[in-house]
């Protein structure tokens, strides 16, 4: 997954960093490994040292596409859409809304937002959407996103080891010509 993933954020941006983990853990991935600067303090540190990067580095790029890995259904065409919308609106964060709702681990964060969320982040907010409603949103709901996904997967996430097996048994089916649904 993780190298599935990689591999699609370098065709939609050019380029893929890995927040969190060690170059012992993910020996084998050509990525630069970044350490998450809040370990253990979920997602919303990984975003926030995404965020830190990005302000530090030449040129300062004006968003991020963060991504989680574990999503196996994402789509090339779904990403560079997101980030097409993006580059065009004046919000902090542009993010998807799902049948399960706001999918902030599948969205465009502006290198800006860092000191708001920051904030809220000492202030003590960990859930990665409470930070989001702290910045000005664009949401993109399913009029936006289901053209790029008819099977209703798209931020279908893996957590379990039977997520995994599901989701390689769908994938294998599609390539094979078949079509299946995910059973979540």
């Amino acid at each position: 997954m993780l190298g599935y993933t990689i591999d699609l954020l370098r065709k939609v941006t050019g380029d893929a960093l890995l927040i969190g983990g060690s170059r012992q853990q993910h020996q084998g991935f050509d990525v630069e490994i970044i350490a998450d600067r809040w370990p253990r303090q979920g997602p919303l540190g990984g975003i926030l040292t995404a965020l830190d990067v990005s302000a530090k580095s030449p040129g300062q790029p004006k968003w991020n596409l963060v991504v989680s890995c574990d999503m196996p259904f994402l789509t090339g065409e779904w990403l560079a859409y997101l980030c097409e919308r993006a580059t065009a609106s004046e919000a902090e964060v542009v993010l998807p809304r799902s049948l399960q709702g706001l999918e902030p681990l599948c969205a465009c964060w502006r290198t800006d937002a860092l000191p708001v969320l920051r904030t809220a982040f000492e202030a003590g907010v960990r859930k990665v959407t409470a930070g989001a409603e702290r910045l000005k949103r664009e949401v993109l709901d399913e009029a936006e996103w289901k053209r790029f996904d008819t099977q209703g997967r798209l931020f279908w996430n893996m957590n379990t080891r039977e997520d995994y097996e599901e989701a390689r048994r769908i994938i294998e089916a599609e390539k094979s010509g078949g079509r299946t649904t995910a059973g979540t």
